[in-house]
């Protein structure tokens, strides 16, 4: 799979690229402003209670940002320290979690109502890309949080590596002991108690309930896996201990579209394009390593700028020329001078990029410099040092100003939504021709869900899920995606 590559530009009077699996771009105008003042000090959805030196990222990422103007609710506040509460009582080690292990593999009976029920996020073992396995974390953390559930994660691949753990005195891992181990590879649309099977064959309803239940919430789901997704459902499968779900996507948007969640919603998000952005800070803080990673290139390259660009590179350099130029996120270069030969090539490379900023001087009179924090072309996602420096570069290009991202990455979508930043979205070429325009701004920060259901609850078949209500809406780069937006109605 064809990784894209990030570009940085930063300095005094200066701008500058660097190239890794996003392209960061950093550019400086003459006056140089004192980095204190677009510190931000957003910790109000963090507690107290959590320790700072193991995870020296939680409190001091926000100052590498500039002030986010979208302020947590305090219903959000509210509902993350019941959560917390609630995690503590019955995350893994405690009593209440080992009641509920015993009762896997069989049918659940009774509901006393103050038992603890689960929601076990698991990702393949390879395959599945950083940016997928983030967003989709992101949306299951949110169902959790509606829910009442417990949110664990699945601890076999390299999380642990990435991200510190989010909520305290307790853990987000599913224990290796668990009786749920041994059978998550063997989850798959035909498992017997995989949810859109049951439904298809009549195999669950208000009077049969299982123990465990498995969700199949990938791009390619069927018709009855998206059943879950309708109102009537959810009121069986909330009677359900354990879901043990997997999905690439961010299905957040039809989280929206079940009404007794939505009254929730609304008090939890009243800016509603603010899902991922206030969730992924909350839960998403990189291990020690991958901070450190972040803080020098951030302290070399970005430290003391003006204004921030970055740039996710997928995509011929012409193209990002063009969009960054036309809408006057670069400045042009003075090109009276004889114009190398690789600046007249119609698939401009990186190298390109770089030369022409260095061998020509802005119209502007800003200076331009390109930086690549890693060289890595390719994705590897299975590859524990590759994920520590995607990460890395997800964090950096969430520090930029502006961003421009490709059609459809979840890398982006990432990137944006931590930086709080509605992106230029690079639209995919026409036989291998640049679009006009390249580029277009984004309706909000919020990631696309690409492969929505088809809204087929009470009978409803075949609706356009983009036009149910105007908070919904068709993503910008993608037919028949759909993403959360501010209702300006």
């Amino acid at each position: 799979m064809k990784r894209a590559m990030p570009f940085i530009i930063s300095g005094m009077m200066k701008l500058t690229i660097g190239i890794a699996t996003c392209l960061l771009l950093l550019f400086c105008l003459v006056l140089l402003q004192q980095s204190s003042n677009i510190f931000n000090h957003h910790k109000s959805v963090f507690t107290k209670e959590l320790d700072e030196d193991s995870c020296l990222s939680r409190y001091p990422s926000s100052l590498y940002r500039k002030t986010s103007p979208y302020k947590p609710s305090q219903h959000l506040i509210s509902k993350l320290r019941r959560y917390e509460m609630l995690h503590k009582r019955c995350g893994p080690g405690t009593e209440a979690y080992k009641s509920a292990t015993e009762k896997l593999g069989h049918n659940h009976v009774s509901n006393s109502g103050d038992e603890c029920r689960y929601v076990l996020c698991v990702s393949p073992l390879s395959g599945l890309g950083l940016g997928n396995r983030m967003i989709s974390m992101v949306s299951m953390f949110l169902y959790a949080l509606l829910t009442e559930r417990i949110m664990l994660v699945d601890q076999r691949i390299d999380t642990s590596d990435l991200f510190c753990e989010p909520f305290p005195g307790t853990s987000w891992f599913l224990p290796l002991d668990s009786p749920l181990m041994d059978q998550l590879d063997s989850f798959n649309r035909e498992y017997s108690r995989c949810y859109g099977t049951m439904l298809k064959n009549h195999c669950i309803n208000s009077t049969t309930i299982p123990s465990q239940l498995y969700l199949y919430l990938f791009h390619d789901y069927g018709d009855h896996d998206q059943m879950f997704f309708c109102e009537d459902k959810q009121m069986i499968i909330g009677k359900v201990p354990w879901l043990v779900a997997k999905s690439n996507q961010y299905f957040v948007p039809s989280l929206w579209l079940i009404p007794s969640f939505l009254t929730k919603l609304i008090k939890l998000f009243p800016q509603k394009d603010t899902v991922f952005h206030h969730l992924s800070r909350y839960i998403f803080h990189p291990t020690n390593q991958v901070w450190g990673m972040v803080t020098r290139s951030y302290i070399a390259y970005l430290s003391r700028t003006d204004e921030r660009l970055g740039i996710q590179v997928r995509h011929v350099m012409d193209q990002i020329v063009a969009c960054t130029q036309r809408e006057k996120l670069l400045p042009e270069v003075d090109t009276h001078e004889q114009v190398p030969t690789t600046e007249k090539t119609s698939k401009l490379k990186a190298g390109s990029l770089k030369s022409m900023y260095w061998e020509h001087p802005t119209l502007t009179g800003a200076v331009v410099v390109v930086h690549q924090p890693s060289q890595e072309a390719h994705q590897q996602s299975d590859k524990k040092l590759h994920n520590k420096k995607t990460l890395a570069e997800m964090y950096l290009l969430s520090m930029t100003d502006e961003v421009v991202i490709s059609a459809s990455s979840t890398f982006g979508y990432v990137a944006q939504g931590m930086g709080g930043l509605k992106s230029w979205i690079l639209y995919e070429p026409v036989n291998h021709t640049v679009p006009d325009p390249p580029c277009g701004r984004a309706i909000s920060m919020e990631p696309c869900f690409h492969v929505p259901p088809v809204y087929g609850c009470k009978g409803k078949t075949g609706t356009n899920t983009g036009n149910i209500v105007p908070f919904v809406r068709h993503r910008e780069d993608r037919i028949l995606g759909i993403k959360l937006v501010q209702d300006t109605s």
